[in-house]
Formats: C-alpha cells, sequence, structure tokens
C-alpha cells in the first residue's frame, strides 16, 4: 500500500504501482511460456511383468525425475502394459493375474495407470504397434477436447458449444497429429531391452527404427551396462541417438521377475521385493511353483516365431 506524504505526490504512487502491476503481468506470461514450451509426456511400459515388482514402479520414478529435470519435458501419466499370452514365453502366468496384480501394485499411484489393451489382444503386437495405439488414443482425445471447447459465436452473445463437422482421427493431417498439444509417448525399459535390439530375429529392423525414431526411448541403466557403447555400436540407434535418453541408477536395485518367481519356489519371502497388496494375491492363488515355471517350456517365443513364418513365405 502506497501511503501519500507531503514529499510524495499520487501521480507518482500510481505510477509506482503500476509499475508492479507490469512486472507482476510479464513474470506471469514468462513462467507461462516456460510452462508451455515444455513437451508432455507419457511414459509406457511394456513387459511381462510376471510378476510386477518393487523395481518396476522404480523405474517409472527414475524416469520422470531425469525427464522432468532436463526444463524440456513434463512426464503426465505413466502406464504399464502387460503384454498378452500369446508371447509364449516360458514360466508365464495368465494375463489375467498379472493385469490385476499391476493394478494393485498402482492402486495408491496419482500417475501411474495400467492398460489392458495389449493383454487383451489374442495374437502378440509389437511393441511399436503399442506405442503407436497409445499415441493415436491420446491424439484422439485431444482432439475431443477441441471439439468440446467453448467459443464465442459473436460479441455479446451468450457462449455455446461450438460444432465441429470433421472427423479428426481421419481427416487429421500428419502436421496437426504432431502439435504441441498433444502429449509424447515415449517407451521406457531398462538397459536389457535396449540390448535386446541386438538378437538377432527378436526386432524387426524397422519397428527398432520407429520406436526410437518416431516415438523415443528411456532408458535406466546400472553398473554393468554399458548403454552408451550399444548406441554406438548400433548405426540406428546412433542416428537417433538423441531420441533415446540414459538415466543412471545411482541407488541400485537388483530385484527382477524372475529372481521373484525363483524365491517364490523355494518356499522364500518376497516381502519388500513387490508391494504388500501383489504379495497378498500370490499367496492367496498360490500363483507361482514348479509347474507354472514349465509353462510354455520348448515354445518357441512369439517374436521368433513370426520371423521364422515371414522367412518361409
Amino acid at each position: 500500500m502506497c501511503l501519500l506524504r507531503s514529499s510524495i505526490s499520487p501521480s507518482l504512487c500510481l505510477v509506482k504501482r503500476g509499475v508492479r502491476v507490469f512486472h507482476l503481468d510479464l513474470q506471469l506470461q514468462i513462467l507461462s511460456m516456460e510452462n508451455s514450451e515444455k513437451t508432455e509426456v507419457v511414459l509406457l511400459a511394456c513387459g511381462s511383468f510376471n510378476p510386477i515388482t518393487n523395481m518396476h514402479l522404480r523405474l517409472f520414478e527414475l524416469a520422470r525425475d531425469y525427464m522432468n529435470g532436463t526444463g524440456k519435458y513434463e512426464v503426465i501419466k505413466g502406464i504399464i502394459s502387460p503384454v498378452g499370452d500369446a508371447y509364449k514365453k516360458k514360466g508365464l502366468i495368465s494375463a489375467h493375474h498379472r493385469v490385476i496384480m499391476a493394478e494393485l501394485a498402482t492402486k495408491n499411484s496419482k500417475w501411474l495407470e495400467v492398460d489392458t489393451w495389449e493383454s487383451l489382444q489374442q495374437d502378440w503386437i509389437e511393441t511399436a504397434t503399442v506405442l503407436r495405439h497409445h499415441q493415436e488414443k491420446l491424439e484422439a482425445s485431444s482432439c475431443d477436447q477441441q471439439q468440446d471447447s467453448p467459443v464465442l459465436e459473436r460479441p455479446g452473445r451468450k457462449r455455446k458449444w461450438a460444432e465441429q463437422r470433421q472427423d479428426c482421427s481421419q481427416k487429421k493431417s500428419l502436421e496437426q497429429t504432431k502439435t504441441k498439444g498433444v502429449p509424447k509417448v515415449k517407451l521406457l525399459c531398462g538397459a536389457d531391452l535396449l540390448e535386446s535390439f541386438g538378437v538377432p530375429n527378436l526386432w524387426k529392423g524397422e519397428d527398432i527404427t520407429k520406436i526410437v525414431g518416431d516415438y523415443g526411448l528411456i532408458c535406466i541403466t546400472r553398473a554393468g551396462n554399458d548403454a552408451q557403447k550399444f548406441i554406438y555400436e548400433s548405426d540406428v540407434l546412433w542416428k537417433h541417438q538423441n531420441n533415446i535418453h540414459l538415466v543412471n541408477e545411482w541407488i541400485t536395485n537388483d530385484i527382477s521377475s524372475t529372481k521373484i518367481r525363483r524365491a517364490l519356489r523355494r518356499g522364500q519371502s518376497i516381502r519388500y521385493l513387490v508391494p504388500d497388496l501383489v504379495q497378498e494375491y500370490i499367496e492367496k492363488h498360490s500363483l507361482y511353483s514348479s509347474e507354472s515355471e514349465e509353462r510354455n517350456v520348448g515354445v518357441i517365443l512369439a517374436p521368433l516365431q513370426r520371423k521364422t513364418a515371414e522367412a518361409d513365405t
């Protein structure tokens, strides 16, 4: 508050107050511009989650901290997408149970969610296709929000909802679908998935290009994994290295689903390795045993099956 004194004129007081308001408005505009320049990101993790562990959840936290810390991105959501039963991995239990465990693990999270689309597919779905599905889903949602936006018909008239007759999902141009307003889906993974790109016949070359080129990769690395060297030795990964974010896991955590299943087969405790609700669910349904570990034994992994079938045609 400006007090009028004999030495301060009312006009000078108004000028000072106006300057303060001007600076406040300018600061708000700058802050708004900084926020608008950040790219919104949705983290997508695909995998078996057999079962989901605390380490899986930590990957999301590490990735969000890193991406937000760059000042260029804002992570708005994380999605866990369990693979379907058609993947045919050894020891893979029913997707029904794996989805429920993932939902229990994220029950108290404000930003993580489980998506069942991939797990419900009758055939195995490539990761690149899952990424595309979620990106298109975000684009469709953004289109719906624009359709629902209120606009002024004419100055002085009541606000009414605008009718947009264009079918955004079909007629939207490529340039429109890549607008800043639509969040970008990026694949979250560990260094083992990145290095699996080098396994013969496991990945299609064009799928690797789509994943790292069109979407991007956030890879959590740990001691002993030389992810940077692996990128250097791959022409495709090297070409798109700016779209691959390597995040160091300084507080190491060696929890894995494989070790969890081994402990369960041996009657050992898994408490504090998986969320409590997940442990309770596993015990209630006796999910992991020597018998369950033999599931899909001798069956060729779905990606390799597809590659073999394509080679024979």
